[in-house]
């Protein structure tokens, strides 16, 4: 984990609610495994203190560079989408544990909604390079949110889901045949926590590997001040240092 300094490279709104910041590090970036993600220090900003945890969408070695995906939904995150080029971007990195792959007998599903396709998007590039049999199940509100599809498609197929069937499937992701239906052991899913204990119910029922990722405010990222504090079998604990990959046999969910 370290404090560091990034200049922004490109700023992209990529849908109403979404866009994307490519930024750079003069140092060599640490490992970053898919799960992970960043804290980020919004300057500037009269109501905003406190870091914004986002998930690495993606990572260029060659480049230095990493990808963030991030929803506007307040103050903080309007900030960001208002940096222009060459913006100083301050990180605490990189944070949290990683998803468990399998081995190359396993078939597995990448299931996101929301702004939790993000950390998929890396699952699945690692996937693919460690050639693992796998496909990505997406789900939005309707065509006009789905986001960079072809640059899943990079790594692997794509399912998507619509509410309104603008594009795919029908219907919520957790109604898709793909994850109802699909031949997998093993399922990794991150999104909104009602998507995420439905597809954890799916996947206990058929007696299915599930990881979920959690999606819950962090303000520090290292355990300190207690806003993330999960309830487990091994207790109370904080998803920024435990987490926040879950096996779902671990977590006191009601599924």
């Amino acid at each position: 984990m370290r404090t560091e300094d990034f200049r922004l490279l490109k700023n992209k709104r990529i849908t109403r609610d979404y866009f994307v910041m490519d930024i750079v590090a003069d140092q060599p970036l640490p490992d970053i495994m898919p799960g992970q993600f960043v804290q980020l220090r919004v300057d500037n900003n009269r109501e905003t203190f406190l870091r914004r945890p986002i998930s690495v969408y993606d990572t260029d070695y060659a480049r230095n560079t990493i990808s963030l995906l991030i929803k506007e939904v307040g103050a903080g995150t309007r900030a960001m989408s208002q940096l222009s080029e060459g913006a100083v971007v301050n990180l605490v990195h990189p944070l949290g544990n990683s998803f468990t792959p399998g081995d190359r007998n396993s078939r597995s599903l990448l299931v996101g909604g929301g702004v939790g396709v993000a950390p998929m998007l890396m699952l699945g590039k690692y996937f693919k390079k460690s050639g693992l049999d796998f496909k990505f199940l997406l789900g939005y509100q309707s065509s006009e949110h789905v986001i960079q599809k072809e640059r899943y498609e990079q790594y692997g197929e794509v399912l998507i889901s619509t509410d309104d069937g603008t594009m795919g499937h029908k219907g919520l992701v957790t109604s898709h045949p793909g994850l109802l239906e699909g031949e997998y052991d093993r399922i990794y899913c991150c999104g909104p926590e009602i998507m995420m204990k439905k597809v954890a119910g799916i996947a206990r029922s058929a007696g299915k590997f599930c990881e979920v990722s959690l999606e819950n405010t962090m303000a520090c990222g290292y355990g300190v001040c207690l806003c993330c504090v999960v309830e487990t079998d091994r207790g109370n604990i904080c998803t920024c240092t435990e987490g926040p990959v879950f096996n779902i046999n671990e977590l006191k969910w009601q599924i």
